[in-house]
Protein backbone atom coordinates (compact mmCIF):
# COMPACT_ATOMS: atom_id res chain seq x y z
CA UNK A 1 0.00 0.00 0.00
CA UNK A 2 1.55 3.45 -1.08
CA UNK A 3 1.28 6.31 1.18
CA UNK A 4 1.18 8.97 -1.57
CA UNK A 5 0.40 11.45 1.05
CA UNK A 6 4.33 11.46 2.17
CA UNK A 7 5.23 13.35 -0.53
CA UNK A 8 4.96 16.46 2.28
CA UNK A 9 7.20 15.11 4.53
CA UNK A 10 9.90 14.78 1.59
CA UNK A 11 9.16 18.44 1.05
CA UNK A 12 9.34 19.81 4.27
CA UNK A 13 12.20 17.77 5.10
CA UNK A 14 14.15 18.98 2.06
CA UNK A 15 13.16 22.29 2.98
CA UNK A 16 14.87 22.07 6.57
CA UNK A 17 17.90 21.55 4.55
CA UNK A 18 17.16 25.00 1.99
CA UNK A 19 16.14 22.78 -0.66
CA UNK A 20 13.06 23.99 -2.22
CA UNK A 21 10.98 22.27 -5.13
CA UNK A 22 12.17 22.18 -8.22
CA UNK A 23 8.45 22.70 -9.46
CA UNK A 24 5.17 23.65 -8.74
CA UNK A 25 2.48 21.47 -6.76
CA UNK A 26 -0.34 23.98 -7.42
CA UNK A 27 -1.91 24.45 -10.52
CA UNK A 28 -1.92 27.68 -11.07
CA UNK A 29 1.87 27.75 -10.84
CA UNK A 30 2.35 25.46 -12.82
CA UNK A 31 0.62 26.25 -15.65
CA UNK A 32 2.05 30.26 -15.25
CA UNK A 33 5.52 28.38 -15.51
CA UNK A 34 4.72 26.12 -18.22
CA UNK A 35 3.18 28.79 -20.47
CA UNK A 36 6.28 30.46 -19.52
CA UNK A 37 8.86 27.67 -21.26
CA UNK A 38 6.52 26.41 -23.85
CA UNK A 39 6.52 29.63 -25.61
CA UNK A 40 3.03 31.44 -27.15
CA UNK A 41 2.63 28.79 -30.47
CA UNK A 42 2.63 26.08 -27.88
CA UNK A 43 0.63 27.32 -25.51
CA UNK A 44 -2.27 28.24 -27.52
CA UNK A 45 -2.77 24.80 -28.63
CA UNK A 46 -2.09 22.74 -25.66
CA UNK A 47 -3.89 25.34 -23.37
CA UNK A 48 -6.30 26.56 -25.79
CA UNK A 49 -10.33 25.40 -26.32
CA UNK A 50 -13.21 26.11 -28.77
CA UNK A 51 -14.74 28.99 -29.49
CA UNK A 52 -14.97 31.34 -26.35
CA UNK A 53 -13.48 28.41 -23.66
CA UNK A 54 -16.83 28.60 -21.78
CA UNK A 55 -17.20 25.03 -21.61
CA UNK A 56 -13.26 24.03 -21.14
CA UNK A 57 -12.89 26.89 -18.10
CA UNK A 58 -16.55 25.31 -16.98
CA UNK A 59 -14.64 22.05 -16.24
CA UNK A 60 -12.66 23.02 -13.89
CA UNK A 61 -14.64 25.57 -12.31
CA UNK A 62 -17.46 23.22 -12.08
CA UNK A 63 -15.94 21.15 -9.21
CA UNK A 64 -16.23 24.02 -7.10
CA UNK A 65 -20.02 23.57 -6.66
CA UNK A 66 -19.54 19.79 -5.38
CA UNK A 67 -18.64 19.23 -1.90
CA UNK A 68 -17.90 16.30 -0.12
CA UNK A 69 -18.72 15.87 3.74
CA UNK A 70 -16.15 14.78 6.28
CA UNK A 71 -16.53 12.00 8.63
CA UNK A 72 -14.39 11.66 12.31
CA UNK A 73 -13.68 9.06 13.58
CA UNK A 74 -13.00 6.53 11.30
CA UNK A 75 -9.24 4.79 11.53
CA UNK A 76 -7.83 6.33 8.42
CA UNK A 77 -3.75 5.72 9.13
CA UNK A 78 -3.60 3.41 6.23
CA UNK A 79 -5.32 4.29 2.81
CA UNK A 80 -5.84 2.28 -0.38
CA UNK A 81 -6.42 4.03 -3.39
CA UNK A 82 -5.99 1.01 -5.65
CA UNK A 83 -8.07 0.62 -8.49
CA UNK A 84 -8.81 -2.46 -10.33
CA UNK A 85 -9.46 -2.31 -14.82
CA UNK A 86 -8.43 -4.39 -17.63
CA UNK A 87 -7.59 -7.35 -15.69
CA UNK A 88 -4.70 -5.13 -13.65
CA UNK A 89 -4.59 -3.56 -10.46
CA UNK A 90 -3.14 -0.19 -9.95
CA UNK A 91 -2.10 1.24 -7.45
CA UNK A 92 -3.49 4.65 -8.27
CA UNK A 93 -6.69 5.80 -9.19
CA UNK A 94 -5.32 8.19 -11.82
CA UNK A 95 -4.65 7.51 -15.44
CA UNK A 96 -2.68 9.79 -17.96
CA UNK A 97 -5.12 10.98 -20.11
CA UNK A 98 -4.20 10.73 -24.12
CA UNK A 99 -2.70 14.42 -25.54
CA UNK A 100 -1.93 14.59 -28.30
CA UNK A 101 1.12 17.36 -28.53
CA UNK A 102 3.02 15.66 -25.97
CA UNK A 103 5.63 15.01 -28.14
CA UNK A 104 6.07 18.94 -28.89
CA UNK A 105 5.69 19.59 -24.78
CA UNK A 106 8.73 18.32 -23.81
CA UNK A 107 12.29 20.52 -24.32
CA UNK A 108 13.39 17.73 -26.02
CA UNK A 109 10.41 17.86 -28.83
CA UNK A 110 10.10 13.64 -27.37
CA UNK A 111 7.38 14.17 -24.95
CA UNK A 112 5.63 11.22 -25.92
CA UNK A 113 8.74 9.08 -24.42
CA UNK A 114 9.23 11.37 -21.10
CA UNK A 115 5.47 10.87 -20.34
CA UNK A 116 5.65 6.95 -20.62
CA UNK A 117 8.87 7.47 -18.52
CA UNK A 118 7.10 9.25 -15.84
CA UNK A 119 4.52 6.63 -16.09
CA UNK A 120 7.09 4.14 -15.18
CA UNK A 121 8.81 6.02 -12.46
CA UNK A 122 4.82 6.68 -10.54
CA UNK A 123 2.85 3.42 -11.49
CA UNK A 124 0.22 5.79 -13.42
CA UNK A 125 -1.24 4.24 -16.67
CA UNK A 126 -0.44 6.22 -19.65
CA UNK A 127 -2.74 6.35 -22.30
CA UNK A 128 -0.79 7.12 -25.32
CA UNK A 129 -2.05 8.97 -28.22
CA UNK A 130 -2.16 8.18 -31.91
CA UNK A 131 -0.89 11.68 -32.33
CA UNK A 132 2.98 11.40 -31.33
CA UNK A 133 6.75 12.04 -32.24
CA UNK A 134 8.06 8.66 -31.53
CA UNK A 135 6.43 5.55 -32.28
CA UNK A 136 3.73 3.91 -29.98
CA UNK A 137 6.50 0.86 -29.54
CA UNK A 138 9.44 2.79 -28.51
CA UNK A 139 6.10 4.63 -25.95
CA UNK A 140 5.22 1.38 -24.34
CA UNK A 141 8.83 0.05 -24.16
CA UNK A 142 9.22 3.37 -22.02
CA UNK A 143 5.82 2.33 -20.07
CA UNK A 144 8.33 -0.47 -17.92
CA UNK A 145 6.15 -2.34 -15.99
CA UNK A 146 3.44 0.10 -15.54
CA UNK A 147 0.27 -1.15 -17.91
CA UNK A 148 -0.51 1.35 -20.86
CA UNK A 149 -3.43 1.72 -22.80
CA UNK A 150 -3.25 2.91 -26.66
CA UNK A 151 -5.85 6.09 -28.48
CA UNK A 152 -6.97 5.89 -31.85
CA UNK A 153 -7.72 8.41 -33.99
CA UNK A 154 -9.52 5.97 -36.31
CA UNK A 155 -8.63 6.75 -39.90
CA UNK A 156 -10.46 6.58 -43.07
CA UNK A 157 -8.54 3.95 -44.56
CA UNK A 158 -9.65 0.99 -42.38
CA UNK A 159 -6.44 -1.19 -43.44
CA UNK A 160 -4.56 1.60 -41.83
CA UNK A 161 -6.97 1.49 -38.73
CA UNK A 162 -6.17 -2.11 -38.42
CA UNK A 163 -2.51 -1.37 -38.66
CA UNK A 164 -2.53 0.79 -36.02
CA UNK A 165 -4.67 -1.16 -33.57
CA UNK A 166 -2.42 -5.02 -34.36
CA UNK A 167 0.91 -2.54 -33.59
CA UNK A 168 -0.49 -1.77 -30.32
CA UNK A 169 -1.75 -5.24 -29.93
CA UNK A 170 2.05 -6.46 -30.38
CA UNK A 171 3.45 -3.53 -28.66
CA UNK A 172 1.53 -4.75 -25.49
CA UNK A 173 -1.13 -1.90 -24.70
CA UNK A 174 -3.78 -3.63 -22.31
CA UNK A 175 -6.70 -1.47 -23.64
CA UNK A 176 -7.92 0.17 -27.22
CA UNK A 177 -9.47 3.91 -26.26
CA UNK A 178 -11.86 4.94 -29.23
CA UNK A 179 -11.62 8.42 -29.17
CA UNK A 180 -15.28 9.71 -31.02
CA UNK A 181 -15.79 12.89 -31.23
CA UNK A 182 -12.68 14.25 -33.31
CA UNK A 183 -13.36 13.46 -37.04
CA UNK A 184 -13.33 16.85 -37.38
CA UNK A 185 -11.81 19.52 -35.32
CA UNK A 186 -14.00 21.99 -33.33
CA UNK A 187 -13.71 25.76 -34.06
CA UNK A 188 -9.96 27.02 -31.97
CA UNK A 189 -9.78 30.80 -32.50
CA UNK A 190 -6.19 30.50 -30.90
CA UNK A 191 -4.75 28.42 -33.00
CA UNK A 192 -6.54 29.89 -36.25
CA UNK A 193 -5.67 33.45 -35.05
CA UNK A 194 -1.89 32.15 -35.35
CA UNK A 195 -2.72 30.13 -38.56
CA UNK A 196 -1.30 26.91 -36.82
CA UNK A 197 -2.60 23.64 -36.62
CA UNK A 198 1.37 21.20 -36.18
CA UNK A 199 0.11 18.28 -38.00
CA UNK A 200 0.17 20.14 -41.12
CA UNK A 201 3.77 21.09 -40.23
CA UNK A 202 4.92 17.59 -39.56
CA UNK A 203 4.51 17.22 -35.90
CA UNK A 204 3.62 14.35 -33.80
CA UNK A 205 2.61 12.09 -37.09
CA UNK A 206 5.36 9.12 -35.99
CA UNK A 207 2.72 7.04 -35.42
CA UNK A 208 1.71 7.51 -39.08
CA UNK A 209 4.91 7.75 -40.65
CA UNK A 210 6.24 4.78 -39.46
CA UNK A 211 3.16 2.73 -40.20
CA UNK A 212 3.78 -0.37 -43.34
CA UNK A 213 0.30 0.62 -44.84
CA UNK A 214 0.15 4.30 -45.00
CA UNK A 215 3.79 4.42 -46.15
CA UNK A 216 2.34 2.22 -49.11
CA UNK A 217 -0.06 4.78 -49.74
CA UNK A 218 2.99 7.09 -50.28
CA UNK A 219 4.45 7.48 -53.61
CA UNK A 220 7.84 8.42 -51.61
CA UNK A 221 8.55 7.60 -48.23
CA UNK A 222 7.80 11.20 -45.96
CA UNK A 223 11.58 11.78 -45.30
CA UNK A 224 12.09 12.48 -48.82
CA UNK A 225 9.04 13.84 -50.10
CA UNK A 226 7.40 15.51 -46.39
CA UNK A 227 4.77 17.58 -48.01
CA UNK A 228 2.82 15.07 -49.49
CA UNK A 229 2.83 12.36 -46.58
CA UNK A 230 1.22 15.34 -44.40
CA UNK A 231 -1.52 15.86 -47.33
CA UNK A 232 -1.91 11.89 -47.30
CA UNK A 233 -2.34 11.92 -43.45
CA UNK A 234 -4.37 14.88 -43.85
CA UNK A 235 -6.43 12.79 -46.17
CA UNK A 236 -6.93 10.05 -43.93
CA UNK A 237 -7.65 11.39 -40.84
CA UNK A 238 -11.09 11.19 -39.58
CA UNK A 239 -13.56 8.53 -40.11
CA UNK A 240 -16.68 9.21 -38.77
CA UNK A 241 -17.98 6.59 -36.53
CA UNK A 242 -21.68 5.00 -35.62
CA UNK A 243 -22.41 2.27 -33.82
CA UNK A 244 -22.62 -0.23 -36.82
CA UNK A 245 -18.80 -0.17 -35.95
CA UNK A 246 -18.76 -1.13 -33.20
CA UNK A 247 -18.84 -5.13 -34.92
CA UNK A 248 -15.66 -4.23 -36.57
CA UNK A 249 -13.87 -3.32 -33.66
CA UNK A 250 -14.86 -6.06 -32.29
CA UNK A 251 -14.08 -8.44 -35.03
CA UNK A 252 -10.24 -6.58 -35.25
CA UNK A 253 -9.07 -6.74 -31.93
CA UNK A 254 -9.17 -8.78 -28.43
CA UNK A 255 -8.09 -5.83 -26.32
CA UNK A 256 -10.80 -4.15 -24.27
CA UNK A 257 -12.57 -1.67 -25.79
CA UNK A 258 -12.66 2.09 -24.49
CA UNK A 259 -15.36 4.58 -25.49
CA UNK A 260 -14.08 8.00 -25.52
CA UNK A 261 -16.31 10.77 -25.51
CA UNK A 262 -19.89 9.95 -24.19
CA UNK A 263 -21.45 12.29 -21.73
CA UNK A 264 -24.93 11.30 -22.08
CA UNK A 265 -26.85 8.28 -20.26
CA UNK A 266 -28.74 6.90 -23.37
CA UNK A 267 -25.04 6.61 -25.41
CA UNK A 268 -23.64 5.00 -22.59
CA UNK A 269 -26.57 2.22 -22.61
CA UNK A 270 -25.80 2.17 -25.88
CA UNK A 271 -22.13 2.03 -25.61
CA UNK A 272 -22.76 -1.15 -23.11
CA UNK A 273 -25.15 -2.88 -25.61
CA UNK A 274 -22.57 -2.45 -27.90
CA UNK A 275 -20.33 -4.39 -26.29
CA UNK A 276 -18.04 -1.73 -24.64
CA UNK A 277 -15.68 -3.04 -21.71
CA UNK A 278 -15.54 0.77 -20.35
CA UNK A 279 -17.20 4.05 -20.99
CA UNK A 280 -15.09 7.21 -21.05
CA UNK A 281 -16.93 10.44 -19.99
CA UNK A 282 -15.26 12.90 -21.37
CA UNK A 283 -15.92 16.09 -23.37
CA UNK A 284 -12.40 16.83 -24.69
CA UNK A 285 -11.53 18.77 -22.04
CA UNK A 286 -13.68 21.85 -23.60
CA UNK A 287 -11.09 21.67 -27.41
CA UNK A 288 -13.84 20.50 -29.27
CA UNK A 289 -16.92 21.86 -28.91
CA UNK A 290 -18.24 24.80 -26.64
CA UNK A 291 -21.36 25.78 -25.21
CA UNK A 292 -21.30 21.81 -23.06
CA UNK A 293 -22.14 21.35 -19.68
CA UNK A 294 -19.42 20.37 -17.85
CA UNK A 295 -18.26 16.76 -18.11
CA UNK A 296 -18.50 16.88 -13.90
CA UNK A 297 -21.93 17.51 -13.99
CA UNK A 298 -22.70 14.79 -16.59
CA UNK A 299 -20.60 12.18 -14.74
CA UNK A 300 -23.44 10.57 -11.95
CA UNK A 301 -25.85 9.89 -14.78
CA UNK A 302 -23.48 8.01 -17.22
CA UNK A 303 -22.17 5.83 -14.60
CA UNK A 304 -26.04 5.04 -13.40
CA UNK A 305 -26.33 4.51 -17.90
CA UNK A 306 -23.49 2.35 -18.02
CA UNK A 307 -24.42 -0.08 -14.91
CA UNK A 308 -21.54 -2.51 -14.20
CA UNK A 309 -19.14 -1.57 -16.87
CA UNK A 310 -16.37 0.94 -15.55
CA UNK A 311 -16.43 4.91 -16.48
CA UNK A 312 -13.30 6.21 -16.91
CA UNK A 313 -13.47 9.76 -16.39
CA UNK A 314 -11.65 13.28 -17.75
CA UNK A 315 -12.06 17.08 -18.66
CA UNK A 316 -10.98 19.68 -15.69
CA UNK A 317 -9.00 17.74 -13.56
CA UNK A 318 -6.55 19.91 -11.99
CA UNK A 319 -6.10 18.49 -8.32
CA UNK A 320 -6.06 15.89 -6.47
CA UNK A 321 -9.62 17.18 -4.47
CA UNK A 322 -11.08 17.56 -8.28
CA UNK A 323 -9.87 13.97 -8.45
CA UNK A 324 -11.47 12.79 -5.10
CA UNK A 325 -15.11 14.54 -5.73
CA UNK A 326 -15.33 12.33 -9.52
CA UNK A 327 -14.42 9.09 -7.93
CA UNK A 328 -17.33 10.14 -5.37
CA UNK A 329 -19.41 10.40 -8.33
CA UNK A 330 -18.55 6.87 -9.88
CA UNK A 331 -15.94 7.50 -11.73
CA UNK A 332 -13.70 3.77 -12.02
CA UNK A 333 -10.89 5.91 -12.95
CA UNK A 334 -9.61 9.49 -13.50
CA UNK A 335 -7.59 11.14 -16.30
CA UNK A 336 -5.27 13.67 -15.45
CA UNK A 337 -4.52 15.76 -18.87
CA UNK A 338 -2.71 19.48 -19.17
CA UNK A 339 -1.38 19.01 -16.24
CA UNK A 340 0.93 16.36 -16.25
CA UNK A 341 1.81 18.16 -19.85
CA UNK A 342 3.00 21.17 -18.29
CA UNK A 343 4.91 19.18 -16.24
CA UNK A 344 6.46 17.79 -19.12
CA UNK A 345 7.47 21.44 -20.40
CA UNK A 346 9.04 22.09 -17.22
CA UNK A 347 10.89 19.29 -16.11
CA UNK A 348 10.18 15.89 -18.84
CA UNK A 349 9.81 12.85 -17.31
CA UNK A 350 10.85 14.32 -13.50
CA UNK A 351 8.57 17.57 -13.87
CA UNK A 352 5.28 14.75 -15.48
CA UNK A 353 6.37 12.65 -12.39
CA UNK A 354 5.84 15.81 -9.65
CA UNK A 355 2.89 16.33 -11.14
CA UNK A 356 1.52 12.49 -10.65
CA UNK A 357 2.76 12.31 -7.21
CA UNK A 358 1.51 15.89 -6.15
CA UNK A 359 -2.42 14.98 -7.55
CA UNK A 360 -2.11 11.63 -5.46
CA UNK A 361 -0.73 13.21 -2.65
CA UNK A 362 -3.67 15.65 -1.96
CA UNK A 363 -5.83 12.91 -2.92
CA UNK A 364 -4.71 10.72 -0.22
CA UNK A 365 -4.10 13.23 1.95
CA UNK A 366 -7.95 14.63 1.64
CA UNK A 367 -9.21 10.95 2.52
CA UNK A 368 -7.46 10.76 5.73
CA UNK A 369 -8.46 14.07 6.93
CA UNK A 370 -12.34 13.34 5.42
CA UNK A 371 -12.04 9.87 6.91
CA UNK A 372 -12.18 7.46 3.51
CA UNK A 373 -10.02 5.06 4.19
CA UNK A 374 -10.37 3.39 0.91
CA UNK A 375 -12.21 4.43 -2.28
CA UNK A 376 -15.50 2.05 -1.84
CA UNK A 377 -15.55 4.63 1.34
CA UNK A 378 -15.50 7.94 -1.14
CA UNK A 379 -17.86 6.39 -3.67
CA UNK A 380 -20.33 5.67 -0.47
CA UNK A 381 -19.96 9.08 0.65
CA UNK A 382 -20.88 10.59 -2.99
CA UNK A 383 -20.24 14.29 -3.73
CA UNK A 384 -22.92 16.80 -2.44
CA UNK A 385 -24.35 19.56 -5.33
CA UNK A 386 -23.47 23.09 -3.34
CA UNK A 387 -24.82 25.40 -5.83
CA UNK A 388 -29.02 24.25 -5.27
Amino acid sequence: MTYFGAMQNEIYNAGLKGVLPDYPVDFANLERRAHEAMGPMLTNYVAGGCGDEHTQDRNATAFHHWGMVPRMMVDCSERDLSVELFGHRYETPLFMAPIGLNGEASQDRHGDLAAARASAMTGVPFCASTLANDPLEDVKAACGDTPAWFQLYTPRNRDLAESLIRRAEEAGYSALVVTLDTWVTGWRPRDLNASNFPQLRGKVLQNYFTDPVFRSLLAKPPEEDMGAAIFTWAATFGQVLTWDDMEWFKSVTKLPIVLKGICHPDDARRAVDCGADAVYCSNHGGRQANGGIATIDLLADVVAAAGNVPVLFDSGVRSGTDAVKALALGAAAVGVGRPYTYGLALGGAEGAAWVLRSILAEADLLMAVNGYPTLADVRAAGAVRTDR
